[in-house]
């Protein structure tokens, strides 16, 4: 017989508060608030990377509660609702505070902590009225944070205050910083956007509603992964929504998205499955083609290198806040470089600078960069990158203006040469070096390295000068960044070197 428990249905997940944050991935994808709500386990970790802008952005909010004196901070974490809720209806209960910092509130569901909340006049014989503003480490509005501003209105006024206006604080790049104390008023820009959004904040109602009916679904929504993966932000579920796909999924092919949507669109499912005619990019029409090409040209273009061959290598940083003069937030600053410098015999010498202390790098960088450049030979990079770097340390550093202007002259850049005259079916339509690397150099890669990618080197070269103390682990990260740094341009010397064998080949077999 049959008992009444094995026919009942499984049980309905259990809908938890909705925040701001979960809000915002909601409108990205339903799917990814779905597994964001009930399988958080399947997202991927945030690189050291994100992890690092995450910071910055937590450093900056910090900075900007000093616009406010006076204001009071609610201390209790985000895990402590009911603590932060009582904390923040005192503060705004005592009239002495001027405005409050992660103030909490709960309403229809949705709870959120407000970045700052300063409170203003209100009407003759109205209770106060409050101004809303989000801080961001951005340098522009962008469209995401009008309806993150939509979904905070809405709950605060659904929690019975008055706002008056709602704005966005965010990164002032046009400030720049001279000496002495950060001016707070020109480092910040203060926008206005109480109108537009207004206009937002009138379907977020409906749309948490749609979300909730959604959450309480026993699986997940079949949404397909597609362009709306990556905006505004990279999906963490990528991995986990694509796992299954094919090597050579459609959504694989490099280059315009749009292309690939309507491909998509007409049931093209992998890149081999691309109709003959198709209107594709170069580096498109070799991702489908799938084979090794070597250009009949290669060879000479790489003959063009004049000897001794310097293999140039930036690490810069790019600090929010600007802490030497005459620099801008987030200027990119060079603070390292790696040469190894080839002689036509083969022979291979390595050279290296790192700037270890809280001072102005650019001078002291650009003089030991001059001393190991010379006067005689290419300098080869792998982007245009360090050209820009050489080019803006000329501009600030007139003693030195001539002779880094001489080194712009000397660059020869290997990227657009692999990209115009090579492809390897292994690079996977990019010609990043990271990608590049592992098809022509197989031995030489990142692996065995503590640092693996230029985001990971800023911020931890940011760690060893701005924050850490202890002098070991100061220590650490500095091995690290060096051997990064040397990695970059030894990668460029065996990938000529790789470059050179299938020009020739190529020669004996044609």
């Amino acid at each position: 017989m049959t008992e009444l428990n094995d026919l009942s249905p499984a049980p309905l997940p259990k809908v938890p508060r909705l925040s701001k944050s979960k809000f915002l991935s909601g409108l990205q994808c339903h799917k990814r608030l779905y597994l964001d709500v009930h399988h958080p386990f399947l997202a991927t970790k945030p690189d050291a990377a994100t992890q690092a802008m995450f910071e910055m952005g937590t450093e900056v909010g910090e900075l900007a509660r000093s616009r406010f004196p006076g204001g009071v901070l609610v201390t209790a974490g985000y895990r402590q609702t009911e603590a932060a809720l009582t904390q923040t209806a005192n503060l705004i209960q005592d009239l002495t505070v001027p405005a409050i910092f992660e103030a909490a509130f709960l309403h229809g569901g949705v709870l959120i902590r407000a970045d700052i909340l300063e409170r203003v006049p209100g009407a003759e014989g109205q209770p106060c009225a409050w101004r809303l503003i989000e801080v961001k480490s951005s340098t522009k509005v962008k469209d995401v944070h009008l309806e993150d501003l939509a979904v905070q209105s809405e709950v605060i006024l659904g929690a019975g205050l008055t706002l008056v206006s709602v704005g966005l604080m965010h990164i002032n790049t046009g400030y720049l910083y001279r000496d002495g104390a950060i001016d707070l008023t020109e480092l910040f820009a203060i926008q206005d956007l109480s109108e537009a959004v207004a206009q937002r904040r009138a379907s977020v109602p409906e749309r948490l509603a749609a979300m909730t009916r959604m959450l309480l679904q026993p699986q997940a929504p079949a949404i397909e992964p597609d362009r709306h993966c990556h905006t505004p932000y990279d999906c963490p579920f990528w991995d986990h929504c694509t796992k299954d796909k094919p090597a050579r999924w459609i959504h694989y092919l490099p280059g315009s998205k749009q292309v690939v949507s309507l491909l998509a669109q007409q049931g093209v499912t992998t890149i081999d499955e691309i109709p003959a005619g198709t209107k594709l990019s170069p580096v498109q029409h070799r991702v489908k083609e799938n084979v090794e090409w070597v250009s009949a040209k290669l060879g000479t273009v790489l003959k063009a290198v004049q000897y001794p061959v310097h293999h140039l290598d930036f690490e810069t940083v790019m600090l929010a806040v600007p802490r030497f003069s005459e620099t801008r937030p987030y200027q990119a600053l060079p603070v390292q470089w790696s040469n190894h410098i080839e002689q036509a015999t083969g022979e291979l010498r390595h050279e290296e600078f790192l700037h270890k202390d809280v001072s102005d790098p650019r001078k002291v960088l650009a003089e030991s960069l001059l001393v190991s450049l010379g006067d005689r030979g290419s300098i080869c990079v792998y982007s245009p990158y360090e050209k820009s770097v050489i080019e803006q340390l000329a501009v600030v550093l007139p003693s030195l203006r001539t002779a880094l202007q001489a080194l712009v002259k000397r660059i020869w850049d290997l990227h657009p040469i692999v990209r115009d005259h090579y492809y390897h079916p292994h690079f996977d339509g990019s010609y990043s070096l990271k990608e590049v690397l592992p098809a022509l150099v197989p031995s030489l890669g990142y692996a065995d390295l503590a640092i693996k990618e230029g985001g990971h080197a800023a911020s931890q070269y940011y760690r060893m000068v701005f924050v850490e103390t202890d002098w070991v682990e100061r220590a650490t990260i500095e091995e690290a960044l060096l051997r990064y740094c040397e990695r970059d341009t030894l990668a460029m010397v065996e990938l000529r070197r790789a470059l050179k064998e299938k020009a020739q080949m190529r020669g004996e077999m044609g």
